[in-house]
Parts: structure tokens; sequence; C-alpha cells
């Protein structure tokens, strides 16, 4: 599987060398079709089908929740994250890493099943590392958003859960977008996903201006999930906050929402 994924790739690169102006790589770059599907017939209705067989166990019911957000300004992207996990309506864990450095460059986001964003992310940097390798230049955002959508698309109806942003700088500038599931990606200045995106495209909404200093826009971030986390039960934990700039991203903040709520905005 690696070695059909290197022929892919050195077969985009070596076609597409002296292109200055990529941004929209060869759907072969992602090389889909060598990854293993389960021995079954159909294994993109096997979940329909396995559960509708006369003395079949109840269907599997995913019940997903989270708050996850970014937005570009004039300072460069902010991503805020809460760091609930839920299984229905239990809470499995409060300190979940919902923001997966892709890159030193790109960061992704992780809304829907942690196993299916964690994985294919992680591939996603994979990936951007061996094109940085054969043309020694940094993959764009688009580009890097443009695999993982081509992959989500590939798979789709195959039972992945996956509503991520792909945040990063490159030649162009600050870049965001949102790649999901059905293979969907979109480009814009704000995204917020999960179950309490709603809320937090509220307090967003509100007080987003493009020329917002890099405290304020890290604050409007942080208070954007705060207030998520206070509406949405499935959100809540901790709210990270990420700041991705010219030289890379870092690491802002981690604040836990019920100091926030009795010490900053009760």
């Amino acid at each position: 599987c690696i070695m059909a994924d290197l022929d892919a790739i050195h077969s985009f690169c070596s076609s597409s060398r002296n292109d200055d102006n990529e941004s929209y790589p060869s759907p072969d770059i992602t090389g889909v079709s060598s990854f293993d599907l389960a021995p079954i017939a159909t294994p993109h209705t096997f979940l329909d089908t396995t559960f509708k067989a006369p003395n079949a166990p109840e269907s599997i019911k995913y019940a997903k929740g989270t708050t996850t957000l970014g937005f570009i300004f004039n300072g460069g992207v902010v991503i805020a994250v809460d760091s609930r996990s839920t299984q229905g309506p239990y809470i499995a864990s409060q300190s979940v890493k919902k923001v997966i450095e892709i890159t030193p460059y790109l960061l992704g986001t992780m809304a829907g099943g942690a196993a299916d964003c964690m994985f294919w992310e992680r591939e996603l940097g994979r990936r951007c590392r061996l094109y940085e390798l054969e043309n020694k230049r940094r993959i764009s955002v688009s580009a890097a958003s443009k695999i993982l959508g081509n992959i989500t698309y590939a798979y789709r109806n195959y039972g992945l859960s996956m509503g991520t942003m792909i945040a990063g700088w490159d030649h162009t500038g600050p870049n965001l977008h949102y790649v999901d599931s059905d293979g969907t990606r979109q480009k814009s200045q704000r995204f917020s996903v999960g179950s309490g995106a709603t809320y937090a495209y509220g307090v967003l909404d509100a007080g987003y201006r493009p020329d917002l200093t890099v405290e304020e826009a890290c604050e409007l971030g942080r208070r954007a999930i705060h207030h998520a986390t206070h509406r949405d039960a499935y959100s809540g934990g901790i709210v990270n906050v990420y700041l991705v700039q010219e030289d890379g991203w870092q690491f802002i903040s981690a604040d836990d929402t019920n100091d926030l709520y009795y010490e900053r905005y009760h």
C-alpha cells in the first residue's frame, strides 16, 4: 500500500513539477484504491443490511457531539475547540485533543468519529510530508484539503463520520477549508462544526471583524466555544485555542469551561 501511494505521488509530482500555481493535485495522489476494505461483497451497505436481517441485534446508532470553529482575520487563522467526547448520553472523556497537528503549517480539527478523523488526518500529514520531500516546498492548504476531500469522496457511504476543518498558511496567505465525510469541500472565512456550532456561530458572527488584534481574535474564539459548551450538553471540558500565522501554528491556551464560566463570563 505504501509503495502504491509513493508511485501515485511521484507520478503526480513529475507531471506538475514546473507548475508554480498548484492548488488542486490530481486525484491519483490520494491512492485511495490501495486501502483494503472489509472482505465482504458490499462494504458500503454492510451496516444497513446486517441489522435488517432476521433476529439481528438493534442497529448501531451513532450519537456524536462537539464544538469546533475556525476563522480568518488579518493576523492569521484562529482555531478553537472543546475537548469533550461523548458516547450517547455518557461523557466518555473530558480531555480529547480535537486539533490534529498535520504539519508545522497545517492544522486539522476533529468532529464526528474520533477514529475516522484521527486516522485520515494523520494519513494526510504523511502525504503532505511526502509531497514536500519530492517538491522541496510546502504543500498549499488548498491542495492538502483537496487530498482529504478526494479520500472522503471515494469512501462516501462507507460509514465514515467526519466534519473537519483544514487551516494553514501558504504562499497565498491564511486559508481555511471545510471537508466532511460526504466529500464536501468548501473554502470560507469562518466555519463552526459540531453539535454546538449554532451557538458558537451566534457569538462568532456578533464579534467578528477582519481587523481584530491577535488577542481579540483568540478571545473571540475562546468565548464562542465556551458559550457553545454552556448550551450544548455534548460539548465541554477544556477550550483549546490555536493561532496560525506566516511562521506556522502555535498553541495559545487551554482553559477549563467551568473556570471560564465562574471567573470570566458569568
